[in-house]
């Protein structure tokens, strides 16, 4: 761990980069194993910029294991119904059980950025918040839940660079919302937001962690390494898997029974 900004690097390889994923990849199943034996209850926020990788990060953790033990939480803007609740409450509903990992595409930290400079929620409610986070995160981990904050941070130019490429690549096109394109034009209040967010709610039981994103690729490496690092899981034993010889009990031609049945046009 640094608190210090390191020099860039060059860009990673795409070789390299799989070759390494591949390896975090195995442990973060050696980690499922482990947080399903052990029943672990573990919370991973992603928060950034807009564009800052939080997608690409997320499916890199995610594409090797299973969706019943890392659960993607990604709510979208709040009903009326959901605006008259506690804050913390639609959140909350989404916590693990034991032996789960949720991880959070945006969080209840929406407060501190979005919805202050969006004036979705009062000055007030931007404060109280501020003021009671680090105490509901308090009770979260001493309840023995895990906690892991993660800041995806992403240049100016780079960010410019990201939302381009999106107006006009038709696969892209879905990931630039008018809210993002506002949040571009508001590049400082939103480091002001971060920075204020950051000063209330980087406490010694739920800290934030920084990642420099301007190279994807690393991004999701680090981030990985990191998760792996932190909950730092025990070895699991597992037995090795025999398949038993299949049963020839009620044999039948299982294939010409699915003739004049609907198939998919085999167009490729």
């Amino acid at each position: 761990m640094t608190d210090v900004l390191t020099p860039e690097k060059p860009k990673l390889k795409r070789k390299e980069y799989e070759k390494e994923l591949r390896k975090l990849q195995e442990d973060l199943c050696r980690l499922q194993d482990w947080v399903k034996q052990e029943g672990v209850r573990v919370i991973v926020i992603f928060e950034g910029r807009d564009a800052a990788g939080k997608g690409g990060t997320i499916k890199a953790l995610t594409e090797r294991v299973s969706p019943r033990v890392f659960r993607v939480i990604a709510l979208p803007a709040p009903s009326d119904r959901e605006k008259s609740q506690m804050y913390m409450q639609r959140y909350m509903q989404h916590f693990p059980a034991a032996g789960e990992i949720v991880i959070f595409d945006r969080s209840w930290y929406n407060r501190a950025g979005v919805e202050y400079l969006m004036d979705f929620c009062s000055k007030e409610q931007h404060q109280r918040f501020l003021q009671l986070a680090p105490e509901a995160e308090r009770y979260i981990v001493d309840g023995g839940i895990k906690l892991i904050k993660i800041w995806l941070d992403v240049g100016m130019e780079e960010q410019e660079r990201r939302f381009e490429a999106r107006i006009d690549d038709p696969m892209r096109q879905w990931k630039l919302s008018p809210m993002d394109v506002e949040s571009y034009s508001r590049w400082y209040q939103y480091s002001k937001a971060r920075d204020m967010m950051l000063d209330a709610t980087d406490t010694a039981h739920a800290p934030w962690y920084v990642v420099r994103s301007d190279d994807k690729k690393r991004a999701r490496l680090n981030v990985i390494a990191h998760i792996l690092r932190t909950l730092d899981p025990g070895k699991v034993k597992r037995e090795k898997v025999k398949l038993p010889p299949r049963s020839e009990k009620g044999k039948y031609d299982d294939q010409a029974s699915l003739n004049g049945r609907k198939f998919v046009k085999e167009v490729y």
